[in-house]
């Protein structure tokens, strides 16, 4: 069985970007996600976004591994990411707080 090469991958990776920039409603997102990834992937994903959350609301990276359940090196990785000037992950929870001030019960 061949291996894919890298530039099939990237080709891939463009056009799942691609599906995931035209899906609009958050049900239907929800459902190609869940179509797409295992359970597993699924709990990692989300766990990722909560990592980012709290390092954004300023929680201390061992009270957040603690909380958790996971090690300093992912929490690490998301602080990094989240100090990268044009981050688009840094955007969206910029715009998930703004979204919470106006909805503090949501």
């Amino acid at each position: 069985m061949p291996r894919n090469n890298a530039s099939d991958l990237t080709l891939s990776l463009a056009d799942i970007c691609s599906v995931l920039c035209g899906i609009s409603d958050q049900d239907q997102m929800q459902e190609f996600l869940t179509e797409m990834l295992t359970p597993s992937e699924c709990r990692d994903l989300a766990l990722r976004w909560e990592l980012m959350r709290r390092l954004k609301k300023g929680a201390p990276q061992r009270q957040i591994a603690a909380e958790l359940g996971i090690s300093l090196c992912k929490i690490t990785r998301g602080a990094k990411i989240l100090k990268q000037d044009h981050s688009i992950s840094n955007h969206y929870l910029n715009a998930g707080e703004q979204d919470e001030s106006k909805n503090p019960t949501g």
